[in-house]
């Protein structure tokens, strides 16, 4: 597992984008997210800055959920899509308010021993390869204790801003 701050030493997603809202006539960071997100490596004040294409963001569903794995792999499941695309926009100095068009073209899961998703998730991605309007991007869920727990993979389109 990569060595990153402690989640409960850094602000939530909300908290980091919360004075950028009005920038950029954006709430939906004052919404109530289903995960806390907590980003490892970039802040809001980066987003004009050329960053290599990686981010590791620790995660966990904003509740207690009943003790379903199947439940916990569909709530990863919709989690991992939530940030795994922004990875392609850091070497361009774009963020994910910047009015880019992402969609995912295919994302496959392999996941690899038991977890929760309401306890915290560390997910490192980043995006090998983007050219042509499409991003390949790669993740790995590790458990708070450095185990790998799923890995994660997806193509997907993107389109700059008009």
């Amino acid at each position: 597992m990569p060595e990153v701050p402690a989640p409960e030493t850094l602000p939530t997603v909300q908290e980091r984008w919360a004075e950028f809202a009005a920038e950029y006539d954006d709430h939906r960071f004052e919404m109530d997210l289903p995960f806390d997100l907590r980003n490892c490596d970039w802040s809001p004040e980066d987003r004009h800055r050329e960053l290599p294409p990686y981010q590791r963001v620790w995660m966990k569903a904003t509740g207690k959920l009943p003790d379903d794995p199947v439940l916990h792999a569909c709530a990863l499941t919709y989690a991992s899509d939530m940030t795994l695309l922004d990875t392609a926009l850091l070497p361009h100095a774009l963020g994910p308010i910047d009015n880019v068009f992402m969609a995912s073209l295919d994302h496959a899961m392999w996941f690899h021993r038991p977890f929760r998703a309401d306890e915290w998730l560390l997910y490192a991605q980043e995006t090998p390869s983007a050219a042509s309007g499409r991003a390949f991007a790669t993740g790995s869920v590790f458990t708070s204790d450095g185990q790998l727990a799923v890995t994660v993979v997806q193509e997907g389109l993107i389109r700059p801003p008009r």
